[in-house]
C-alpha cells in the first residue's frame, strides 16, 4: 500500500467538489525582503513601514502578490501537480492587507470541468479562497488550469464551463480600512503622476527589461511552495525545459511597471489573466500597460486604475497586443487586467 501521493488527474475532479490544502503558511519579514531581491519592485508602500503609516495603515503590508503566491502554491498539489499549463485567472479580489504574522490556508471548490478534444488532457475550474489566521476571507480568486489524464480511454465528463465575470466592478473593490492618500508623499514614491494625468488608452512603455534565470525562478517557486512538477523536472516536458512559473512573471512584470505607475500602490483585484506563452530561462522580459478604465473610491484621496499589463520575450516598442487576425502577437507572455489604487 503507498502512502506517496501522485497528485489528481482530470478524471479526479467532479463539479461541486471542495478541496482543503493542506500547510498553512506564515507570512514573514524574510517573504518581503526575499520577494524583492527576486523581483525590481520599489513601490513604497511595501518597502517603508513610515509610508504606510502616513497613508494610513495600521500594518505595513507585504506586496498583494506575495500573499497571492503563498495561498496559490497551496493549491498545486491538489489541483495542477499534473497540470500541463495554467491557463488563466478571474474575479480575484485582494479583501484586506497581509503583513507578516499573518498566517493563510486555502481552500478550492471546482466549478467547471471540460475535456480537451485530444482525449488527453481536460481543463478544471476552481474557486480559490484564501482566509487567515482569523478565518477572515484574504484573497479569492478563479483559475482555470490545463491538467494530464490518468487514462485517455476514460469517458470524457459532462462539459461545465462556469461564466466568470469579464471585470471586477469599481464599487466591489475592496479599499484598506483607514486607507487615505489626501497627504500623500509623491517624493518618497518616486514620480509626481496621480490619477488625473492618466487617460482611457493611454499606453505606457515601462522600458526596462530583466534576463530570467533559472536560480531565481527555482527559488521563488520553491519560496512559494509551489509543487508543480514542470517547473523543477526536466523530465516532465517533452522539449525538457523547465517551464517558469507564471506567478513568477507576473511580479517581474509587477516590478518592471514602477517605472511609470510608481503611484499604483496597491492591487485591489485581478479581473482577467492569461498566460499567452511559455517562459524559460535566459529570456529577456520587458512590460507595458495600457489604462482600460478609472473610477473613484469613497476612500479619502483614492483613486483606482484598471490597467491591462503585458510581458513581452524582448522588447515591444509597438506596444501591440494581437496581430491582424486578432491573435496574441508572437512574444508575448502574459496579459494581466487589473485595478489599481493610486492617489487623486
Amino acid at each position: 500500500m503507498t502512502k506517496t501521493n501522485a497528485g489528481n488527474f482530470f478524471e479526479d475532479f467532479t463539479v461541486g467538489q471542495v478541496i482543503e490544502h493542506a500547510t498553512p503558511r506564515t507570512i514573514t519579514e524574510g517573504d518581503r525582503a526575499l520577494y524583492q531581491s527576486l523581483y525590481p519592485s520599489r513601490f513604497a508602500l511595501p518597502s517603508s513601514a513610515e509610508f504606510a503609516r502616513q497613508v494610513g495603515l495600521d500594518v505595513h503590508p507585504v506586496e498583494e502578490l506575495v500573499g497571492f503566491h503563498i495561498a496559490f502554491g497551496k493549491t498545486v498539489p491538489d489541483v495542477s501537480l499534473n497540470a500541463v499549463a495554467n491557463l488563466g485567472y478571474a474575479e480575484c479580489r485582494f479583501h484586506r492587507p497581509l503583513a507578516p504574522g499573518d498566517t493563510l490556508r486555502t481552500s478550492s471548490e471546482v466549478i467547471g470541468l471540460k475535456e480537451n478534444s485530444n482525449g488527453k488532457t481536460g481543463v478544471v475550474y476552481v474557486r480559490s479562497t484564501a482566509t487567515n489566521q482569523r478565518g477572515e476571507v484574504a484573497i479569492d480568486w478563479c483559475r482555470w488550469v490545463m491538467v494530464h489524464k490518468r487514462d485517455a480511454d476514460s469517458p470524457a465528463p459532462d462539459p461545465v464551463v462556469p461564466d466568470l465575470r469579464i471585470v471586477v466592478p469599481a464599487e466591489d473593490l475592496v479599499v484598506p480600512a483607514g486607507l487615505d492618500f489626501t497627504d500623500y508623499d509623491f517624493v518618497a514614491a518616486g514620480e509626481p503622476h496621480r490619477f488625473g494625468d492618466y487617460e482611457v488608452g493611454e499606453r505606457i512603455d515601462h522600458v526596462d527589461g530583466v534576463t530570467l534565470t533559472d536560480p531565481e525562478h527555482v527559488l521563488a517557486t520553491r519560496l512559494w511552495q509551489n509543487t508543480a512538477k514542470v517547473h523543477f523536472n526536466t523530465q516532465a516536458r517533452p522539449d525538457g525545459n523547465r517551464l517558469i512559473y507564471g506567478g513568477h512573471v507576473i511580479s517581474m512584470a509587477r516590478a518592471l511597471s514602477f517605472n511609470g505607475l510608481a503611484n499604483a500602490q496597491l492591487i485591489a483585484a485581478i479581473n482577467a489573466g492569461a498566460h499567452v506563452g511559455p517562459a524559460y530561462a535566459d529570456r529577456t522580459i520587458y512590460a507595458w500597460s495600457e489604462v482600460l478604465d478609472k473610477a473613484e473610491t469613497g476612500a479619502p484621496g483614492v483613486g483606482a486604475l484598471r490597467l491591462r499589463l503585458v510581458a513581452t520575450r524582448g522588447r515591444d516598442e509597438s506596444m501591440t497586443l494581437r496581430d491582424e487576425d486578432g491573435k496574441y502577437r508572437d512574444g508575448v507572455l502574459l496579459d494581466l487586467d487589473y485595478w489599481a489604487l493610486i492617489p487623486v
